[in-house]
């Protein structure tokens, strides 16, 4: 009888601080109703079946990785890129616990994503925390010593509620808080297909960086009055003043600037700026304007966030 272990984490979407919240900026960071699932069973051999199922069921991932491998670090053709990700993760899980290696035989490893996997809430922080529960070890320096960033994506998947974030002395703080607007069905999030790498964004941040003191301050008073806001014209305000400041700073036009100038109501970018999901606010249900431009995935906020 093999024992069969069940792990899950959040998906996630940053409302405020992108960028920001590596320099110590306070973020609004709402856990999605999305979300992963890690199945750990044992197996023999000394090897790891690793099979990963997208949201509808198919296969997205399959291979055989040797303990060795994991060991030993190795790396593979580029082709095999997600497989030399993967023995990264388990590699450095592996300094942190090396138990799961030295006192089994061998696993059968299945994920299941509950959201499109190209729709960017968090492929990679919910498998990370996944593994981190897995083997009993720290999320956060398990993602510090593989894919790193600011992490404020693990707190989401830890917590199920809305979270302000920020890193002190490279430590994360963690604050949840209550966060039910009366507006929120006035809030959608829209996909919009054009799959930004993190890493690319926070390099052209990085290369931008003149003082940043008086913008993380501004930023984090942003957050505060998002997070405290009880009217949607105050919060949308807020949203607005806070793409034109990040638009100062990236020297990008804002996506509402680029892609919908003539939206009536606000548009901002959520994570990494041109990337996934941005959230509209407005008085009207504004899927259709959305569905007319080509952008088809428009979810409310009751059925994207926890």
């Amino acid at each position: 009888m093999t024992m069969k272990k069940t792990f899950y984490s959040n998906g996630k979407l940053l409302i405020t601080g992108e960028y920001v919240v590596l320099d110590g900026a306070r973020a609004l960071a709402l856990p999605t109703k999305f979300g992963q699932n890690l199945i750990v069973e044992e197996s023999d051999n000394d090897l790891i079946h690793w099979k990963s199922f997208d949201h509808d069921g198919s296969i997205w991932f399959e291979d055989t990785i040797s303990f060795s491998s994991i060991i030993e670090k190795k790396h593979y053709d580029d082709i095999h890129n997600i497989k030399n990700t993967l023995i990264e993760i388990l590699h450095e899980a592996y300094k942190l616990n090396s138990n799961f290696l030295t006192e089994s035989k061998g696993y059968r490893i299945t994920t299941e994503l509950t959201f499109p996997k190209f729709w960017g809430l968090g492929t990679s922080s919910t498998l990370i925390n996944n593994i981190a529960q897995w083997l009993e070890i720290d999320a956060y320096e398990l993602l510090k010593n593989s894919f790193g960033g600011s992490g404020y994506d693990l707190a989401c998947a830890q917590n199920n509620t809305a979270i302000i974030y920020q890193l002190i002395e490279d430590k994360p703080f963690v604050e949840t808080i209550v966060f039910h607007p009366d507006f929120t069905q006035k809030i959608y999030f829209v996909y919009l297909n054009r799959k930004q790498s993190s890493k690319e964004a926070i390099a052209s941040y990085l290369d931008k960086q003149g003082s940043i003191d008086k913008t993380i301050s501004i930023i984090n008073g942003i957050t505060k009055t998002i997070a405290n806001s009880t009217e949607a014209r105050e919060f949308a305000l807020a949203l607005q003043q806070h793409e034109i400041e990040m638009s100062t700073i990236l020297e990008m036009p804002t996506v509402q600037e680029s892609l919908f100038e003539d939206f009536n109501g606000v548009v901002k970018s959520l994570g990494a700026w041109g990337g996934d999901f941005v959230l509209a606010i407005a008085k009207e249900n504004p899927t259709d304007y959305f569905k007319d431009r080509g952008y088809s995935i428009v979810i409310p906020y009751s059925e994207m966030i926890l």
